[in-house]
């Protein structure tokens, strides 16, 4: 049982070929109101069965391809290799949906859930669906790949990839979303699920208060996820590693409303160009 005040949730590091679950934790193990996630291996011909009652259900596949049934027929979704190999598919569920894979390849798939009822329409998204966009400037630039944004037909969950060359900042300036105060800001929870080529590579994130009362710096590597429950979470690639992580994040209000930290929001005026190793992915 992992305790309810955890910042971070470590892989199990399968080995190679192996399938299983790579992490898992619940919304209720970890005490907080709206997300959980778990991390599937599933071989060649392996299947895997969801369903939703009283969840909205979203499956990025990380890596692989494999055949998706969700009453529509059977669709072929997936194709890049691992998360550094291009752009997702992913399928979302609303409540009361089942889905079945079976994998084709190798495949990695996370499974992000949220509380909902909501009667919308299950729909598989392709890489041509999806918006891929470099935000910051100089040593904070990042790729931003928005999977499930605000503007798509969901009820609570948004999810979005995010790209950091080595030794770059990313969520930076560093922003919170921990109060319902739109159009300024909205209270939002927040995973961040990291991956990374190397088997050295790691990153650091800062998670600190609005009020300064607590700070910590979390070292992450392959596979670790971090739970944002409030205040600013900026994040540092270590040089020489490219860092990616897929955030999942449901709250009071489906919106991407943040408050950015006003000590370091002045560095935006100082960027002049952006990373010329970006874009990571196409």
């Amino acid at each position: 049982m992992l305790k309810a005040d955890v910042s971070v949730v470590h892989s199990l590091h399968l080995p190679d070929q192996k399938s299983g679950e790579l992490l898992r934790f619940s919304r209720e193990e970890v005490g907080w109101e709206w997300l959980s996630l778990v991390v599937h291996r599933l071989g060649p011909g392996e299947t895997l069965s969801f369903e939703t009652r009283g969840e909205e259900l979203g499956l990025v596949l990380l890596g692989g391809q494999c055949v998706a049934d969700w009453g529509e027929g059977k669709v072929l979704a997936g194709g890049r290799k691992n998360v550094f190999d291009g752009l997702p598919y992913a399928l979302y569920l609303p409540s009361g949906s089942a889905v079945a894979l079976q994998a084709e390849t190798l495949c990695e798939i996370a499974e992000f859930r949220v509380p909902s009822t909501a009667p919308l329409q299950p729909r598989l998204i392709t890489p041509a669906d999806i918006a891929s966009n470099l935000r910051g400037g100089e040593n904070a630039s990042r790729q931003i790949v928005d999977v499930l944004p605000s503007a798509f037909p969901a009820d609570k969950l948004i999810l979005v990839e995010v790209y950091t060359p080595g030794g770059n900042w990313s969520s930076y300036p560093p922003h919170k979303h921990e109060v319902h105060n739109p159009p300024v800001e909205v209270d939002l929870d927040e995973i961040y699920y990291y991956r990374m080529k190397e088997p050295n590579a790691f990153a650091f994130q800062n998670l600190y208060s609005s009020d300064g009362a607590r700070s910590s710096i979390l070292k992450v590597r392959d596979g670790d996820a971090v739970l944002v429950r409030d205040g600013y979470h900026p994040v540092v690639a270590g040089p020489g590693y490219d860092v990616y992580y897929l955030n999942g994040l449901a709250g009071s209000s489906r919106s991407m409303m943040v408050t950015e930290d006003p000590d370091h929001v002045w560095l935006r005026s100082s960027w002049k160009e952006t990373d010329a190793r970006l874009p990571l992915v196409r």
